[in-house]
């Protein structure tokens, strides 16, 4: 009986209907949200709201001097930014409460302070030598117009928890206490680095970090105390 096996294809033989080896199609992906939906952020770590600092690991010796001076018209458009978000945050309040859910744009105005704020306190604290762009952004998704800094934020817009909104203000409690104290350690580690940045040309790592960690920390208590999320903050800085 002979051997009916057929012959193997010729080399670079595909059968019809069927991509080349190496070029198979990729895995299916999500759609993309329709035009003029809010990019959705990712957010390291599984909290709602993170901050990044891309660290320039040496900063001139001159620059601890005058930071704090040249920050000025930074700290008025804060100002000014912070006065508008509290008062976004009133109207949140009893959309929260009595419609269950905060409109985007609210949320979206926000986030933009929460990103002003981040950069301006890493120059105000002589972290950067790059000058903090005057930009507003409203995205989810932080748009990458800072070299420095990220701040992602995943808001929580449906679905609100009513009593967790009306009783913010006493839920914040724990983490005002624990704020004073972060604040004392603050004034601290920001004179030890302030001589430290003079004499070696750098922040140090452990100080640096804890800077880093305090920023963040206060820009996710600021976004719970704000009403972007309703997942409490943790205490730690990661």
């Amino acid at each position: 009986m002979s051997d009916s096996t057929p012959p193997p294809p010729p080399p670079g033989y595909q059968p019809p209907g069927q991509q080349p080896y190496g070029q198979q199609p990729p895995a299916y992906q999500p759609p993309p949200p329709p035009y003029g939906a809010p990019a959705v952020a990712s957010v390291p770590g599984g909290y709602p709201v993170s901050f990044q600092f891309a660290s320039p690991g040496k900063i001139a010796r001159w620059r601890p001097f005058v930071h704090w001076l040249l920050a000025i018209p930074h700290f008025i458009v804060l100002y000014v930014l912070q006065i508008v978000a509290q008062v976004l945050a009133f109207v949140a309040w009893f959309t929260g409460v009595f419609a269950g859910k905060v409109p985007e744009g609210l949320q979206g105005l926000i986030i933009a302070t929460l990103r002003y704020s981040a950069r301006t306190q890493t120059y105000v604290f002589f972290m950067r030598e790059e000058y903090p762009p005057f930009t507003f952004d409203t995205q989810f998704a932080d748009p990458g117009t800072d070299p420095r800094t990220r701040v992602e934020v995943v808001p929580a817009i449906e679905g609100r928890s009513r009593l967790s909104i009306f009783f913010r203000i006493f839920l914040l409690i724990p983490h005002a206490i624990v704020s004073f104290f972060l604040v004392i350690a603050l004034y601290v580690v920001y004179i030890i680095g302030w001589f430290a940045v003079i004499i070696l040309g750098r922040w140090p790592s452990g100080l640096e970090s804890f800077m880093v960690g305090f920023i963040r920390w206060t820009t996710r208590y600021t976004a719970y105390a704000f009403l972007v999320t309703d997942d409490f903050p943790p205490f730690g800085f990661e």
